[in-house]
């Protein structure tokens, strides 16, 4: 290992670190338990049978918590030579990685290829062709797009291709000494709907249709991430439970595959806020609590550029709790926004939280399920604030 790794670019490489003080760090910082994770990871496996899961490492990195998972299980989902070596790291093999960022630098591609990776996606020829010449003999999946529709964060803007593209992108691949694996797609983050996973389910398999029919052998389909994490909003209810999310994928796949046999291809998945979200509490203080015009501002020392990126367009909606709950006085309505002097930098505004009247400065806000997509999020250092400590716990 030691031998194949060269220097990576520290700007690539960093992420924030574990807090190794003699008490707790000083706010904001992500309390993190790596045994919560372990527990969502084990619901996930069990409700997806015969399927692979691959944790995606972009949603926390923390080393302490892709050992847990590798040992537990787990592969793992890769996006950059930084994840690659902590998949390693952690005791991953290369085969169980999946690269599945659809545009990246061509030297990235290489560095994966050296160190044992083998299976890529794409969505374009020209990201094809990339591939070929940096990981030559490699196995390529295509990202189909999709709508994004019933997630709280769609990701469908950026990446995917139609099923027509995706079938000319593989035989293409098959033509430059690739192996056409098969393809991928992701219905969107937070997705509160089991069934969105049926039309890309029946797209992905008039692909590999007509895959056969060029003669060429798919056999593997990625089905993204998306399982989601209890947030604010959710209500009494709250999302479906993991069972209906494995039970709806697997009708769907049995619709559109069989239920056994040759056609149906081997499956995985690449869930992050659903394994890692629920194990992280992220805590902070109020800077200051101030009356605009008539509306309650309380302003935090954690914000969109200290974790809390997922908030922009109050598109993930953390449950919060504060110190001065256990008083049960009243609650009033509440602006949330973070300490920089962006004017972005504003976390609830349309729907306001509601929050004890009597809330003060130096009082502790909490927000739940927030162990996804928050220590990873930070910056390097906007106005001078250090990116987001972690804080181990049983």
């Amino acid at each position: 290992m030691s031998a194949l790794a060269p220097v990576v670019d520290t700007r690539q490489a960093a992420r924030p670190s574990t807090y190794a003080g003699p008490s707790t760090p000083p706010s904001p910082y992500l309390e993190l338990s790596v045994p919560v994770a372990v527990e969502h990871y084990r619901s996930l496996a069990a409700a997806l049978p015969g399927t692979a899961v691959h944790y995606a490492v972009k949603a926390n990195p923390e080393p302490a918590l892709l050992r847990a998972l590798h040992e537990a299980g787990s592969s793992f989902d890769v996006a950059s030579p930084a994840e690659v070596l902590a998949a390693l790291a952690a005791g991953a093999a290369p085969d169980e990685l999946v690269y599945s960022n659809p545009v990246k630098r061509r030297s990235d591609i290489a560095f994966a290829a050296r160190h044992g990776v083998r299976l890529f996606v794409v969505d374009s020829p020209e990201e094809t062709v990339k591939v070929a010449a940096a990981a030559p003999g490699s196995a390529v999946l295509c990202r189909l797009v999709t709508s994004g529709e019933g997630s709280d964060w769609p990701l469908s803007r950026k990446y995917g291709c139609s099923t027509g593209e995706a079938v000319r992108i593989l035989v293409a691949a098959a033509a430059l000494g690739l192996e056409p694996a098969g393809v991928s797609f992701h219905v969107g983050s937070q997705q509160r709907d089991p069934e969105a996973w049926g039309p890309p389910i029946a797209a992905a398999a008039r692909v590999f249709d007509e895959l056969r029919a060029e003669g060429l052998r798919p056999w593997l389909l990625d089905l993204g991430g998306g399982f989601p994490a209890r947030l604010a909003d959710d209500g009494a209810a709250g999302c479906p439970p993991l069972a209906e999310y494995g039970a709806a994928i697997d009708r769907h796949l049995t619709r559109a595959f069989g239920p056994t046999g040759p056609d149906r291809p081997r499956t995985l998945v690449e869930p992050g806020r659903g394994i890692v979200a629920e194990a992280g509490l992220l805590h902070s203080r109020v800077l200051a609590v101030i009356d605009r015009g008539g509306t309650r501002w309380v302003f935090l020392d954690a914000g969109v550029f200290t974790g809390l990126v997922e908030t922009i367009e109050e598109a993930i909606r953390y449950p919060v709790t504060t110190s001065r709950d256990r008083d049960g006085g009243p609650r009033v309505p509440c602006v949330l926004a973070g300490p920089t002097c962006d004017s972005a930098d504003v976390l609830y505004e349309q729907a306001m939280v509601h929050l004890p009247a009597d809330l003060a400065e130096g009082d502790w806000v909490r927000l739940e399920s927030a162990g996804a997509y928050t220590s990873c999020y930070s910056t390097v250092g906007f106005n001078g604030f250090p990116p987001l400590p972690t804080l181990l716990r049983a």
